[in-house]
């Protein structure tokens, strides 16, 4: 079989992407009361980020905190390829494979108890750039949030 020049380039990058495997680095959870920062690089958002292309608002909510968090499990368990992996009163964590490539990005919630407010973070493990994916994934998962606790069915799947 030959291999081309492009396939060769094409073998390499798929063997630098693959080789990370997803393995996850000490960048979640929490860290002095709040998630983790974002790096330097544009495959992350928070609400905890200060510089416009890092920051996504937080999450508010009108009811109690337990309402609010069975309707971020519920529409965490309405997304695909979606699963939990940790689950606290104050805390969740899952993680969210890509659709083609089964990367794998981590979607975190911090729920504040001083006030009706959830800050989130979503964050690639591998890459530099995500093409947006992070802020759209957190964008979809606050309009399903937010039509759940209008409707008041917080702890039913969509």
């Amino acid at each position: 079989m030959k291999v081309t020049g492009q396939g060769i380039i094409f073998l390499a990058m798929a063997g630098i992407l693959f080789s990370a495997g997803g393995c996850k680095k000490n960048t979640i959870g929490l860290y002095d009361g709040a998630l983790r920062p974002c790096p330097n690089s544009p495959n992350c958002v928070s609400s905890y980020a200060t510089d416009t292309s890092h920051h996504v608002e937080p999450l508010s909510y009108i009811g109690t905190m337990n309402d609010a968090r069975k309707a971020v499990l519920s529409v965490l368990g309405s997304m695909d390829r979606t699963r939990v992996v940790t689950e606290k009163d104050d805390y969740i964590h899952a993680e969210c494979k890509s659709m083609l490539f089964r990367f794998v990005d981590d979607l975190e919630f911090y729920f504040d108890e001083k006030e009706p407010i959830i800050h989130c973070r979503s964050a690639s493990r591998v890459g530099y750039s995500d093409f947006g994916a992070n802020k759209k994934r957190v964008k979809d998962f606050r309009d399903k949030f937010m039509r759940l606790m209008s409707s008041g069915k917080s702890s039913e799947k969509e």
